[in-house]
Formats: C-alpha cells, sequence, structure tokens
C-alpha cells in the first residue's frame, strides 16, 4: 500500500465511524422518549430485557453504549445484576445489525441518502424532519466509507507479505482472535471492526476460514468499553462489566471449539458464497446462538460475577450521592435528561422532608429530629451543584429542541427547591432557639400556624406530583393557584391576629418575632412551591 491508500483508508474509516455514530444519534434523537424509559420499565422480567437490549442497541448502533448505560443504570442502583444480563445478551445481537447493512450494500445510493439528508437538515425547522436528515447522512457516510476502505485496500491483493499471512491465516486461528481483539480495542467499536473486516472481504483478501476468528476477537475486544466505564463505580457496576466479559469470553470458547470440530465454515458457505455475508451471518449466529446457550445460566453468571468482583468489608456509602444521574449517561443523551428530571423530583422530595420535619419541631417544640434536617440539607446543596453541572454538560451535547426547554425548566425548579430546603433550615435553627430559650407562643398562634402550615404542605406535595408526572391540566392548575392565594390571605390574618395579641399584650416581642418568621417562611415555601407547579404547566408540554 502507497502512502494514497494509506490516506484514503484512514478516511473511510473515519467516514464508517461517523457514519455509524451520526446515524445512530439520529435514530436516537427521532425515538425521544419512546426510548428514554425503555430499559427501565421493561428489564423487569429477563426475556423483555434481551429484547430491549436488542431494540436499543440497534437504535443507537453501539452495543458498548447500552452496556456503558446498563453500568449507569446498576451502578445508580435502578437495575438489577439479574435484569443487566439480559440488557447486556440482547445488546449484543443488536450490534449486529450494522454487520447486516453492509452485507446488503448500499453503496450505490449512499451519495443520494447523503444529498437528501444534508437537504432535510438544512432546510427544515421540524425537529423530526432534521433528525431523519441525521439518520440519512450517517447511513450515506457508512457506505461511502465502506467503499473507501474497500478501494484503499485493493493493492493489498498484490502485497506479498498480506497475501502469505492471509495464506496460512487457517492454521493460525489464535492470530486472528488477537487481530480483532486488537482492531476493537483500537476504534472503540465492535460495529467499525466488523465493517472493516468486511471491507477487507469485499476484495475478496480474507477467507471465512480466517474471518469467523477475527469476529470472535472482536466481540471480546467489545467489553474493553464496558470495563473501563466502570472505573470508580460501585461493586455491583463492575460485576455488570464482568458478566458482560464472561458471556463473550465463553461465547468465544464455544464457537473456537465448534470451529475446530464440525463443519461450520463450510455450513457459513453453503448459506452464501458471498464472504460479506458470511462474515454477516457468522457475527449474527454467534451472537444469538450464545444467548441461546447461556440465557438459562443468568444467575450462575450473576454469582460467578460476584465471585470475581466480592463486596468491599466495611465499605458505607455516603448519603451525599446521586441516584438517578451518572456521567456514564452523557453518551446517550436523552436517557441523562430523563434521569436529571429524576434526580431534581428526588431532591425536591428531600427539601420537602426537611420542610416537614423542621415545621413540625418548631409547632410542636419537640428538635429531636433537627439533626436529620441539616444533614439532609447538606445532600440538598449536593444534588444541587451536582444536577447544575450534569444539566450544563448535556446543554453542551446535540440534543432536540423539546430536551433543551426541558433542561431550562430544571434549573427553575432546582433553583425554587433549594429555596425551600433553606427555609426549611430556618425553621430548623428557629425550633432549636424556642426550645434553648423556652420561647413559646399562645395557643391561637399555635393553631394558626398548624393550619398554615397544612394549606402549604399540600401545595407542595401537589405540586411535586405534578412535576413528577408531568401532568397538570387547567383544572388543576387553577385549583393550585387559589390555594396559594389562599396561603397568602391565611399568612395576612395570622399577621393580623398577631398585632391584635401583641397590642392586648397576650405574647411577648421576642416568641413575636418567631412566630412573624416562621409565617414569612411559611409563606415563602408556598411560593416557591407555585413556581414548581406553573414551570410543571409549561414543562408537561415539552416532558421527555
Amino acid at each position: 500500500m502507497n502512502l494514497t491508500d494509506i490516506l484514503t483508508l484512514l478516511g473511510g474509516v473515519g467516514m464508517f465511524l461517523f457514519g455509524i455514530r451520526t446515524m445512530g444519534d439520529g435514530l436516537e434523537n427521532a425515538a425521544g422518549s419512546k426510548m428514554k424509559n425503555l430499559l427501565q420499565i421493561l428489564t423487569k422480567n429477563r426475556f423483555l430485557a434481551v429484547t430491549v437490549g436488542f431494540a436499543v442497541t440497534a437504535v443507537i448502533q453501539s452495543s458498548g453504549a447500552t452496556t456503558v448505560m446498563v453500568v449507569g443504570f446498576v451502578n445508580a442502583g435502578l437495575m438489577s445484576l439479574a435484569q443487566a444480563v439480559g440488557v447486556i445478551m440482547g445488546a449484543n445481537i443488536g450490534t449486529t445489525v450494522t454487520s447486516v447493512l453492509v452485507a446488503i450494500n448500499f453503496s450505490s445510493v449512499a451519495p443520494v441518502a447523503v444529498f437528501i439528508g444534508v437537504a432535510l437538515s438544512l432546510f427544515t425547522k421540524k425537529s423530526l424532519t432534521k433528525n431523519i436528515g441525521h439518520i440519512l447522512i450517517g447511513f450515506g457516510l457508512l457506505f461511502v466509507g465502506l467503499s473507501a476502505m474497500s478501494d484503499a485496500m485493493s493493492s493489498l491483493k498484490t502485497y506479498e507479505p498480506f497475501t502469505s499471512f492471509i495464506a496460512s491465516a487457517a492454521s493460525k486461528p489464535f492470530s486472528g482472535i488477537l487481530i480483532g481483539f486488537i482492531m476493537t480495542v483500537v476504534m472503540q467499536s465492535s460495529s467499525a471492526s466488523v465493517g472493516v473486516l468486511q471491507a477487507l472481504a469485499i476484495q475478496g483478501l480474507v477467507p471465512i476460514e480466517f474471518a469467523v476468528f477475527v469476529l470472535f476477537g472482536q466481540n471480546i475486544g467489545a467489553v474493553v468499553t464496558t470495563l473501563l466505564a466502570t472505573v470508580g463505580a460501585k461493586t455491583n457496576s463492575k460485576r455488570a462489566a464482568v458478566i458482560h466479559l464472561l458471556f463473550n469470553v465463553f461465547g468465544t470458547l464455544v464457537f473456537i471449539v465448534i470451529t475446530l470440530l464440525t463443519p461450520y465454515t463450510q455450513m457459513l458457505k453453503s448459506l452464501s458464497d458471498d464472504t460479506v455475508a458470511q462474515i454477516a451471518m457468522a457475527h449474527i449466529i454467534f451472537n444469538v446462538v450464545s444467548t441461546v446457550v447461556m440465557f438459562p445460566f443468568a444467575n450462575l453468571l450473576v454469582k460467578l460475577s460476584c465471585k470475581i468482583v466480592p463486596e468491599k468489608k466495611g465499605s458505607i456509602e455516603s448519603a451525599q450521592r446521586f441516584e438517578f444521574i451518572d456521567e456514564r449517561f452523557l453518551g446517550t443523551p436523552p436517557f441523562a435528561v430523563a434521569q436529571a428530571g429524576r434526580e431534581v423530583v428526588r431532591m425536591a422530595k428531600i427539601a420537602r422532608d426537611n420542610f416537614c420535619t423542621s415545621a413540625r419541631a418548631l409547632i410542636n417544640h419537640n428538635v429531636s429530629e433537627i439533626d436529620g434536617v441539616f444533614g439532609n440539607e447538606e445532600v440538598i446543596n449536593f444534588l444541587n451543584h451536582g444536577i447544575t453541572a450534569f444539566l450544563v454538560k448535556i446543554n453542551a451535547l446535540e440534543i432536540s429542541e423539546k430536551d433543551s426547554s426541558y433542561i431550562g425548566a430544571l434549573f427553575h425548579v432546582i433553583n425554587d427547591v433549594e429555596r425551600i430546603g433553606d427555609h426549611a433550615v430556618n425553621l430548623a435553627e428557629a425550633a432549636e432557639k424556642s426550645k434553648a430559650n423556652g420561647l413559646t407562643v399562645s395557643r391561637e398562634a399555635e393553631q394558626e400556624l398548624k393550619n398554615l402550615f397544612n394549606e402549604v404542605i399540600t401545595l407542595v406535595d401537589r405540586a411535586i406530583f405534578a412535576f413528577e408526572n408531568g401532568v397538570l391540566d387547567e383544572k388543576e392548575g387553577n385549583e393550585l393557584s387559589e390555594l396559594e392565594e389562599h396561603i397568602d390571605d391565611l399568612a395576612v390574618a395570622c399577621q393580623d391576629a398577631h398585632i391584635f395579641r401583641l397590642n392586648r399584650s397576650e405574647c411577648n416581642t421576642e416568641s413575636g418575632m418567631l412566630f412573624l418568621n416562621t409565617i414569612t417562611d411559611f409563606e415563602r415555601v408556598g411560593d416557591h412551591a407555585i413556581n414548581i407547579a406553573f414551570l410543571t404547566k409549561d414543562a408537561s408540554k415539552i416532558r421527555p
């Protein structure tokens, strides 16, 4: 190969990789909310988990991305290891889609697909149409890159060292496994490395007898991305990556035996005379058969992973952690957006509980649970900074207009939730001061605070419920607005009653200031709650 051929090959590989990524991104954004909850909704059934793993991988065109998402879900405690096994198996089958497309070979229509895709992307404002344009651009570039790779490799037909190596390759199967492994590790994509193998086959440079072993190595190499994703992750996440490794290694061992002891390659040849198609079929057979054979032993894979990655003794999980978001989700923005919304809801519920605890402590003169309020406030602050940073990272990615609008709403909700947490701390500090100094209010004032609190906590609960479920119809919105106005009226009535009691010397100044500050905190919490409700009304149209 001369320098021109090498540069053409590199350019072809680049276009092929970019095509896969662009097509996957377009499919992912077009699927939008339909795909976001698929992993969590359907993976409770292991059979469905395989189907989900296949479907998601077929959409995003990367088994590595799917398994990294699985690691993220396991790390966040949203998916068990047993559920993860099925998704990983399905993801391996889903990654064969690209090889099938290459085998069909749409190279003749690739330039037209790119042209139409660019036209749709540039001259339309509709998100769905733009996404379809990106799908067509990626589809076309995939085959333009494939043609470039294949043309560049044609000179290898007369390159004696290469032809000599391939001639003796059938007797060196394990060298093929090593080559396939290295290819996938370097390219970080099993779909792309299989595409390069098929590009060689287009020129008749790789016989199926050697190609099957390269495929085995490529399947093992695909696990490296998953293993890297577990750096710094929890124990169960590392176990999920080990399950992926065990599945692919055991599958490879089984197929090495089958290939060496049976006429497996002859069977592939009988199915098609085209080596490119033979490679695609071998890729499918490997992953489907591996899944069928190992599916009954899913629990055994889980047990083995627990043996290989034992639980660390004495490890204590910090309260300041994320339950739903994970940096690994940034590779798949729609999932990242959905998970960020769940983490914001979690933050809101912690702030709500803090408000409830501190308000009751103040009203009932019982500070036994106040320490928990200050501990939770640290968690709220942690989530505030962490979620905000995560949303900023998502905004830097290519996301749909709908997701971008939803993220904007989340920024505002985070701010309101954080302020509710601050008012809860104010109340907790007031409760401690009241207990320490023996401050009390009259029975009438205490009952007024209870009534006001009950209305505020009702508004907070209904606002959080509405945002969590993304639904706030006109009737509910009007009711919450009326409730917030009622809270304002109650606050004014409490202040008037306080002035009346003060004029009659029924309370002292210090207790009176405590009472007024409490009313202010309650009323402000109601204001932030109605903000969340109104954001829900806007976000219900854009919620992912």
